[in-house]
Parts: structure tokens; C-alpha cells; sequence
């Protein structure tokens, strides 16, 4: 009994601390990775610390008291959403809602924000990078935020990987990926991703947001 009065009260507390975050422009939302498919893979070779496994990534924009999201998505390519439309969107196979956490620029760190807003607005309609290969006509979702913040500096490009750590082989479901797009895996290659940027020190971790106040 006490143990369930213990569970209890610590979901509580979490679902407070979610409720009562006061978001900011220019504030980062990280999505948790799906446990299935690419976003799956994407965080298996990635992931930094147990606590975070991420595969997605936007930066919020608040517009005549609206938020907006503007990410680059894998279907749409390099686009600006409602938050409401951007959380709907975040659903895996089964419709279920992907747990959304927020991050923030320290305070020395926030001047870059109007920049990166401009940045980003100027890059929408790109299509998606399904290479992952950096170029100046598409973007993937890290990529996206790395330009946005590129004038200041914010954030950094380390060669990428796509082997799983726990076995130095690289994972099945980017064999598959790149063989379908006929193309050779880009393993050293620079690049960024969401669990590489969420561990940055110039972030600070925010908490989690609470669909519910944005989608009735």
C-alpha cells in the first residue's frame, strides 16, 4: 500500500512539474525515440545517457500568442506547425503519443534566438535530407536546429556513426536504409542528432510538456 501511495504521489508531482512549465521562444522540443523502425535505430547509436532517447527535434516560435513548431520532418520536409498540429503529428504506428520534453538556451546563450528564429524561417520548404549527408538543399531534424543556431555557434557537427556501441556492427535497419536508397552508409561522415545536442552544456533541461494544455 505505501508503495503504490509512493508511485502515485511521484506521478502527481511529475504531472505538475509538466503542467506548470512556462514556455519561451526559441525553446527546444525534444521527442523521445519510437521503440520500432528508424527512430528506433536512430537512438540505439546515438543515445548518450540513459535518460535521454531522442530522434526529433524543433524550436518553438510564438506568433500573435500562437506557439508554432518549425522542424524539418521526415515526411514534409522543413516546416512551421501549430503546436497543437506538431503534437498530433508525433505519433508512432499505433497512435501513441510520443512524450515531449523541453529544453532551453542558457541565459548567456539567448541572444542568438531571434537570429535562429530568422534562420530557421528562411529554410522552410526544403525537403527532408534522407541522406543524412549534410548539403544547402535539404535537411534532416538535428541538422535543421545545428543551421538555424550556425551564426552563433551554438551547437557542433561530430562525425557520425551508425553501428550499434554494444556490438561495432552497424544496426540491420540502416543496412536496409541505405541499400534502399542505393547508397553507401555514411559512417565518419559529420553530422549532428538530437541525443548529441540535448547533452549539450549550453542547454538547460526545461521538463516535460503536457500535451493536454495544447490539444483539446
Amino acid at each position: 500500500m505505501k508503495n503504490t501511495l509512493l508511485i502515485l504521489s511521484l506521478i502527481l508531482f511529475q504531472v505538475s512539474l509538466a503542467q506548470t512549465i512556462n514556455l519561451k521562444e526559441g525553446d527546444i522540443i525534444f521527442c523521445e525515440s519510437y521503440t520500432e523502425g528508424l527512430s528506433e535505430a536512430i537512438n540505439k547509436v546515438t543515445q548518450q545517457q540513459e535518460t535521454k532517447n531522442y530522434s526529433h527535434m524543433g524550436i518553438l516560435e510564438k506568433t500573435d500568442e500562437t506557439w508554432y513548431v518549425l522542424h524539418a520532418g521526415f515526411n514534409n520536409g522543413s516546416e512551421k506547425l501549430s503546436l497543437k498540429s506538431f503534437i498530433l503529428s508525433q505519433t508512432d504506428s499505433l497512435k501513441k503519443p510520443r512524450a515531449l520534453q523541453v529544453y532551453r538556451l542558457k541565459d548567456e546563450f539567448r541572444y542568438s534566438i531571434p537570429q535562429a528564429i530568422k534562420q530557421a524561417t528562411a529554410m522552410l520548404g526544403k525537403p527532408y535530407n534522407h541522406s543524412y549527408i549534410l548539403n544547402d538543399t535539404s535537411y534532416y531534424c538535428s541538422d535543421f536546429i545545428y543551421r538555424s543556431f550556425n551564426k552563433a555557434e551554438i551547437f557542433e557537427l561530430n562525425p557520425m556513426t551508425f553501428k550499434n556501441p554494444d556490438t561495432n556492427v552497424y544496426h540491420q535497419s540502416w543496412v536496409d536504409y541505405y541499400n534502399a536508397l542505393n547508397l553507401p552508409i555514411p559512417e565518419g561522415k559529420l553530422g549532428c542528432n538530437p541525443n548529441g545536442m540535448a547533452a549539450s552544456e549550453k542547454l538547460e533541461y526545461v521538463g516535460v510538456l503536457q500535451p493536454t494544455l495544447y490539444v483539446e
